[in-house]
Order: C-alpha cells, then sequence, then structure tokens
C-alpha cells in the first residue's frame, strides 16, 4: 500500500522531517519560502495531506478549485486563522493545529517582552552598541516596576493561563482577565485571578496587559485607538497572540504620544513586513515571531502534526481536530 503523499510547506528541525519520511511520501519546500496561493491550490489539488504554517495563505479563494485531492490540513501551530475553515468543511478536508506544546515557550516569550518594555532593555542596548552610554546615574533610563503589579491576560487559554502563572507566582502579580466564555472559579482560584467583563474596563485597570486570543476577524483590531485611549495612565502592551489583534497605526500613536507607556510585539499584522510607524517608536520593544522558537517546541509541533495526520489515515478522529 502507498504512502499518503505529505507536503510539508516550511522546512522542519530535521529530526522530525526525518520521522515524516517514515510513515508518508515527503515533499519538503526546499526554498523554505511562504507558498502562493496558486502554489496552494495546485498543492491541494496534488497532495493527500499538507502541513502548513501560519505563513501560507489559506483563505477562500485558496479553495476555489475543482478535482481536490487534499483530505486534511495538519497545520503546524496552534493558530489557525490562516486558513479559511468554512470553505475547508465545504470540501471535506479535515484540519488539525498543535495545542500544548507551546504554552509554555510562547509564554516565556510573553513575559520577556513584558520585562524588556518595562525595563527599557531594547532602548539600553542600542545605547551601548552605539558606543552613546556615558555611565551610571540615578535619573538614566528609569523603567517600570513589574513586581506587584496587575497584569491583565485576553484570552485565558493555555497559553493565557502560562502566562498568569509566571506573572502571579514568579512576579507577584495580580491577574486580571477577559475572556469571551466564561473561566471557572476553579481556574481563576489557582491565579488568584479576578475575570473583567470587558476590554476596555481591563485596560482601565491593569499596569499591563498581555494578548494571548485568537487571531481572525472576530479579534481584529482588538486593541484600538479608542480603548488604548481610555486605559490606565503608563500601560505596558504586550501582543504574542496574532498581529491582526492590534491597530498598529493607533498604538504607533498612542506610542508617540505617552498615552501608553510601552509595549512589545512578537507579531505583527500582514508580517514578515513590519509597518513603517512602528520601527519609529523607541518605546517599543519587537521581536520576529519567536514565540515557539525553542528546538524542543518546533520539534514537539511536528511531531504533533504528524500525529495527527497519522490517525486520521488510520480512520480515526485527529486528537486536535479543529474542523
Amino acid at each position: 500500500m502507498s504512502k499518503p503523499k505529505l507536503l510539508i510547506t516550511r522546512r522542519w528541525p530535521k529530526a522530525v522531517e526525518e520521522a515524516a519520511e517514515k510513515d508518508f511520501d515527503v515533499t519538503l519546500n526546499e526554498k523554505d519560502i511562504p507558498l502562493t496561493i496558486e502554489d496552494m491550490q495546485n498543492a491541494l489539488k496534488n497532495y493527500d495531506a499538507i502541513s502548513p504554517t501560519v505563513t501560507d495563505v489559506l483563505n477562500s479563494q485558496a479553495f476555489e478549485i475543482q478535482n481536490v485531492r487534499c483530505k486534511i490540513l495538519c497545520n503546524y501551530g496552534v493558530g489557525y486563522s490562516h486558513i479559511d475553515l468554512p470553505s475547508a468543511e465545504n470540501l471535506g478536508i479535515c484540519v488539525t493545529n498543535t495545542p500544548d506544546v507551546l504554552s509554555d515557550c510562547t509564554a516565556d516569550i510573553a513575559m520577556t517582552l513584558l520585562l524588556m518594555a518595562a525595563r527599557r532593555a531594547g532602548e539600553g542596548e542600542r545605547e551601548l552598541r552605539a558606543n552613546k552610554w556615558i555611565g551610571w546615574r540615578p535619573t538614566h533610563m528609569i523603567g517600570a516596576k513589574v513586581t506587584g503589579k496587575t497584569l491583565g491576560i485576553i484570552g485565558f487559554g493555555r497559553i493565557g493561563q502560562a502566562m498568569a502563572s509566571r506573572a502571579h507566582f514568579g512576579f507577584g502579580m495580580k491577574i486580571k482577565i477577559f475572556s469571551r466564555s466564561k473561566v471557572s472559579d476553579d481556574v481563576l482560584s489557582k491565579y488568584n485571578a479576578e475575570q473583567l467583563n470587558s476590554v476596555d474596563n481591563l485596560l482601565k485597570q491593569c499596569d499591563f496587559v498581555s494578548l494571548h486570543c485568537p487571531g481572525g476577524e472576530p479579534n481584529r483590531h482588538l486593541i484600538n485607538s479608542s480603548n488604548l485611549s481610555q486605559s490606565k495612565r503608563d500601560l505596558i502592551l504586550v501582543n504574542t497572540a496574532r498581529g491582526e489583534v492590534v491597530d498598529e497605526v493607533a498604538l504607533a500613536d498612542a506610542l508617540k504620544n505617552k498615552v501608553i507607556r510601552a509595549a512589545g510585539l512578537d507579531v505583527f499584522d500582514g508580517e514578515p513586513k513590519i509597518n513603517p510607524v512602528l520601527l519609529l517608536a523607541p518605546n517599543l520593544v519587537m521581536l520576529p515571531h519567536l514565540g515557539s522558537a525553542t528546538l524542543e517546541t518546533r520539534e514537539e509541533m511536528g511531531f504533533r502534526a504528524l500525529q495527527n495526520c497519522k490517525a486520521f489515515f488510520k480512520g480515526e478522529v485527529p486528537l486536535d481536530k479543529v474542523a
């Protein structure tokens, strides 16, 4: 019996690529660059399975084809807002993701950004590299204290809770959350957290806010000029969720005019392109989508994607089926 044909759209860690070849007839994207919509359409017609990433565009247009061969999209990543789920479902294509395995590392990056923004670490390093540091002085590069402050978390799934654990138990931070669904009292009590009824109220009450909600149109510009203007003075905002969740022009304006104190971003709207207005903000720390970027996590993401794919072709329901 022939192996299912699997397209891996970006290069994976070597150990995972080798594991994939044991069970699948694998095609790798040797150039390791994002595929075009036309590329994805051809792939949907020529492969039994595709493992896309956040860099792949699988909007409704990508699915407007005949003679579809693909039966499963085993997404390499927890977020799947880049995949038009209704279009995939209409063509009978199963969609899976890779939750759990990247929660800790993404929360680590969120905490890194929070600390860097609060303590002006990016500005400090740039000053040193430019050979402009003239020595220690009491008023130099004053930042914000983190320990004991209030952290607001938007989206309280696995990653949001991992962030709460680091902030509450590691830095004694008070935790307030916003989630569209009611979070159980048992979960909230783990972090002595309080659930608020709106994003606006959260921004008004918190010293720091970290985003861990899904992307996609429902959450596009969830953070915008209106609620930023009402936020607590000296707010520091962190986004490791999806770029479109933040109105970047509004954020840049709020940073420039000192409406908020600072921000840290690991994701961008339209990445890898960066909105030029962000580059002008010295009180903004930026990382190139490093949330899951440890070898252990990137390998586990691949193994999880393969696990879902193998289960599907055995006639089982994949563990991480989202559509």
